[in-house]
Parts: structure tokens; C-alpha cells; sequence
């Protein structure tokens, strides 16, 4: 009898495994299927705001003294000429097959252009977001079990987060801690395979202005969340049963809360790719953002374009993970 039963708990077991991984790889398909259609969507805008924006790569090429007739030629070379839709299928072709093309203004392989400078953007997003993820979180807990006074400095913290331009930040970053103190460099990035240390110290104030903001959100987010997770039944049977403080908040609230930070740091990891275009300016950091707007500045579609295409990857990648993450808090969400 007692082998039936654990025979029958063993089945009953895996069958629940093989449902979880069942709705996971349902799940990574239904996202996958939805990107599709973004990406046509995204590169197709992008294509089309570009090329009807003011500019002419093959006169920028040329430069101020070319003659139309030379201008002419060259875009027909380039096959500029073309209509958008033509250009724009032409660029398709070669995109699905994963040649992003050539730029025409500067001769580089658009790819290797931009895998060169991806690194540099990736290290600024992850970190910046590993920062306000981590640093909020502390925040909001503190704020959330600490009382009222805690709450206000939080919001305190919050508005001031809001209202405060990260690339103003970022000057003043630079005029304290590498003019005045002299502690870290003010411009430039060291590659993590030249020197971890180096690396790191070229990313300290560009990651801290850009994670402000991201901080105060995560913060007032884990607060509010915490907040209301606190006041729940459970929280009090967790409490008669004797279970201490610590325990409820680290193993059962934040758990409960959790979705709603996930989601806010999600929003926030991709808000950030938006963010690196004034943070590079600001601390001449070689990455994507810089180049999204040179490419705009000189009407380099294809760059423009293949630039467009890594960061709407980075959307789909990033939407993907925290759905699997709602799936890891809440296995209700696997099945919906």
C-alpha cells in the first residue's frame, strides 16, 4: 500500500514537472512568435522616419563642394534613389539572412560596427540597473517597515530622482569626484578584458547618474508593495505561529511582492538604453547611443537601422525574462 502511494506521489510529481517546462516552452514560443511582428513593425518606422528626414548621405559623403550630377550618381550607386519600399526590402532581405548591410557614409559593416560598441552599453545598462534594483529594493524595505518618517524620505528621494537630469547629474559627478577629488576618470571606458578594476572605475559615475531615477522608482514601487503584502491574513498566522520578523519579510512578503518590483525593474532595464544617449555624451563612452545619433545627425539609414533592430532585441529578450520570472513567483501565470 505504501508503495502504490509513493509510486502514484512520484507520477503525481513528474507529471507536475513536466507541466511546468510544458507552459515555459509554450510561453518562450508565445513571446517569441509576438517578436516578429515587432521587429517588421519597428524596423519598417524606423526606415521610413529616416529616410524622409532632412539629409542626404551620398552629399555628406561627397561633401559641400559635390555638383548635383555627382550627388545623383552616387545615390543611384547606393541605390538611394530607389523607392523607400524597394530600399527597404532590399535591407529586409539581407537582415533576415543576418547581413545588416554597409554603411554608406562611413564604409563599416554595420554588425561589426556595432558589436564593437555594444559591450560598452550593455556593461552601462546591466550595472545601472543591478544598481537601482538593488540599492531600491534596501530602500523600499526600509521605508516600508521602517514607519512614516522613513515613507517621506522616500518620497523625498523619489521626487528629487525625478526632477534631477541625469547628464546634469553626470557633470556634477564629474566636476566632485574627478576634478575636485580626483578618484575616477571623467571620460572614457576601459574594455573588461583589458582590466576588470579599470573597467569598473570608468563606469562608477556614468552607472550612478544614470540609476537615480531607476532607484527612487524601485524604491516607492517595493514600498507600496511591501506595504500591502504586510497587511495581509497570512502575515498575521505567520506571526501567531512564531515565526520572527525576519523570516516573514525575507521568505514570505518579498516573494508576494515581488512581481510588481519585477516588472518596474524591467521597465526600468529598458528605459535605460534610452538613457545611455546623454549619459555617453556626457562621459564620451563609445557605445550604441552615441552612434544612434550620429547615424540620425548624417542620415546613415542602415546603421540607423541596424541600431534600432539591437535595441528592439533588447525589448523582446528583456519582456521574455520577466515573464519567466512572473512564472517562477507565480506558477499560475505559466498556464494563462
Amino acid at each position: 500500500m505504501r508503495e502504490h502511494a509513493a509510486g502514484r506521489l512520484r507520477r503525481q510529481t513528474c507529471s507536475e514537472g513536466d507541466g511546468r517546462r510544458l507552459g515555459v516552452i509554450l510561453l518562450i514560443l508565445r513571446r517569441l512568435a509576438l517578436a516578429v511582428p515587432l521587429l517588421l513593425v519597428v524596423s519598417a518606422l524606423t526606415f521610413v522616419l529616416t529616410a524622409v528626414a532632412p539629409g542626404d548621405p551620398a552629399a555628406t559623403l561627397l561633401g559641400s563642394s559635390a555638383t548635383p550630377e555627382s550627388v545623383a550618381a552616387l545615390n543611384a550607386k547606393l541605390g538611394l534613389d530607389d523607392p523607400i519600399a524597394v530600399q527597404y526590402w532590399h535591407w529586409l532581405e539581407h537582415a533576415i539572412r543576418g547581413d545588416l548591410g554597409t554603411s554608406a557614409v562611413t564604409s563599416q559593416n554595420v554588425g561589426e560596427a556595432i558589436g564593437a560598441r555594444l559591450p560598452t552599453t550593455l556593461s552601462l545598462v546591466l550595472l545601472g540597473t543591478l544598481v537601482a534594483a538593488v540599492v531600491g529594493v534596501c530602500l523600499g524595505m526600509v521605508s516600508a517597515l521602517g514607519g512614516r518618517a522613513l515613507g517621506r524620505v522616500t518620497d523625498v528621494l523619489a521626487v528629487a530622482g525625478y526632477v534631477i537630469p541625469n547628464f546634469w547629474l553626470g557633470l556634477m559627478l564629474v566636476y566632485l569626484f574627478a576634478v575636485k577629488l580626483g578618484w575616477l576618470p571623467a571620460t572614457g571606458y576601459v574594455a573588461f578584458g583589458d582590466s576588470p578594476p579599470d573597467w569598473l572605475r570608468s563606469l562608477v559615475l556614468p552607472v550612478v547618474a544614470l540609476a537615480v531615477m531607476g532607484t527612487t522608482a524601485v524604491a516607492k514601487q517595493t514600498r507600496d508593495a511591501l506595504r500591502e503584502v504586510m497587511g495581509r491574513e497570512f502575515i498575521t498566522v505567520l506571526r501567531s505561529d512564531g515565526f520572527s520578523e525576519r523570516q516573514i519579510v525575507f521568505r514570505h512578503a518579498l516573494r508576494n511582492a515581488a512581481i510588481p518590483i519585477v516588472t518596474v525593474t524591467g521597465v526600468l532595464f529598458i528605459g535605460m538604453f534610452g538613457g545611455t544617449v546623454l549619459i555617453e555624451s556626457v562621459f564620451v563612452l563609445p557605445g550604441l547611443g552615441g552612434l544612434a545619433v550620429n547615424s540620425a545627425q548624417t542620415g546613415d539609414i542602415t546603421m540607423l537601422q541596424g541600431v534600432a533592430v539591437v535595441f528592439c532585441l533588447a525589448v523582446v529578450a528583456t519582456n521574455l525574462v520577466v515573464d519567466l520570472a512572473y512564472g517562477w513567483l507565480n506558477p499560475k501565470v505559466r498556464v494563462r
